[in-house]
């Protein structure tokens, strides 16, 4: 105070002589005040109170109102993304596929464009590409180089080429054709195709390895499935088919397989803080050969609208699940 006097001289002064004096109410005189415990205890109690009316009303000004509404979704033609991350630690890569179907007759076959396959060792450890090259110094059969090939060339199908496939140029070609004619492949190693490119050395290598799959499908939004199964998908006689190819080099056998997963993550649409996907860390264990599991979900759209307007279109799942031999 005394700063302030010393820096305004006296004019503070009588600015604070002329607030002590101001007064909203008159004041009694002395003689009439009459000071109770009572009085003084209702005072305390009605401040008390109306601070604890101002906290909960400035709590409720500043707490977003949530107001939910349900609405017929009559979008059509719109695609939905499907974001998942699935480990298989028993099944190689070079043998997983993942195909995807609904009600409309849209089909997916081995989709691969959004999506990743990582191999994994016997420990669950990602193969480095150190590790593949490693891998390769000791193959003992040499590799041609395919960018050194003619683009012009027109190789053969082992007698299975067709109308629209009348070229195989490289292993893969030559399965499919097969595949069209509904003929095993049984022998890659007596074509030139596969020899060059190390078809049978690269099956042999991923014996006993794991996959990571992760990335994201893009589907329509209306009732369908999909599905990772061992093999090879193909459609024969209007017939989704998945065809477990070279018998003699898969890690199965003939028949068995094991499809032991974990769900890292699978979610549907976009993403938001606090969404709860059910199925995220789910470990799904197969203690028999040839176990296939079915996952049945319910995606209920969703459609969140903040405050400044912005909308977030998610997807709310809930699921229920069986293993089947």
């Amino acid at each position: 105070m005394a700063f302030w006097q010393s820096f305004f001289g006296p004019r503070v002064n009588d600015v604070i002589r002329r607030l002590r004096q101001f007064d909203a109410y008159p004041k009694p005189l002395e003689d009439f005040r009459v000071k109770t415990f009572g009085g003084a205890a209702v005072t305390i109690i009605s401040g008390c109170i109306m601070f604890i009316l101002f906290l909960s009303e400035l709590h409720y000004y500043m707490t977003k109102e949530v107001r939910p509404e349900l609405f017929v979704d009559t979008t059509r033609g719109d695609k939905l993304n499907i974001n998942l991350d699935v480990t298989f630690p028993h099944m190689p890569c070079a043998f997983l596929t993942l195909d995807a179907m609904d009600v409309s007759g849209e089909q997916q076959i081995d989709v691969a464009h959004t999506l990743y396959k990582k191999r994994l060792d016997r420990h669950g450890h990602g193969i480095t590409q150190e590790d593949e090259k490693h891998a390769e110094l000791g193959k003992s059969e040499e590799l041609i180089d395919v960018k050194k090939l003619s683009p012009d060339r027109c190789e053969s199908c082992y007698g299975a080429k067709t109308e629209d496939l009348e070229c195989c140029n490289s292993c893969e070609d030559v399965r499919e054709a097969y595949r069209r004619k509904g003929w095993a492949f049984k022998t890659p190693e007596l074509i030139e195709q596969c020899k060059r490119e190390g078809f049978t050395q690269r099956v042999h290598e991923q014996k006993g390895e794991g996959c990571q799959v992760y990335g994201f499908l893009e589907v329509n939004k209306v009732a369908g499935n999909f599905h990772f199964a061992p093999g090879k998908s193909f459609q024969q006689a209007h017939v989704h088919v998945h065809a477990l190819e070279l018998q003699d080099f898969n890690p199965f056998g003939s028949e068995k397989f094991n499809l032991t997963h974990y769900i890292n993550h699978l979610s549907f649409g976009q993403e938001y803080p606090g969404i709860k996907n059910p199925l995220d860390g789910t470990k799904a264990v197969a203690h028999e050969d040839s176990v296939m599991f079915q996952y049945f979900v319910k995606v209920v759209p969703t459609v969140y609208i903040k405050s400044d307007g912005e909308i977030l279109s998610a997807r709310e799942p809930c699921e229920w699940r069986r293993p089947m031999g």
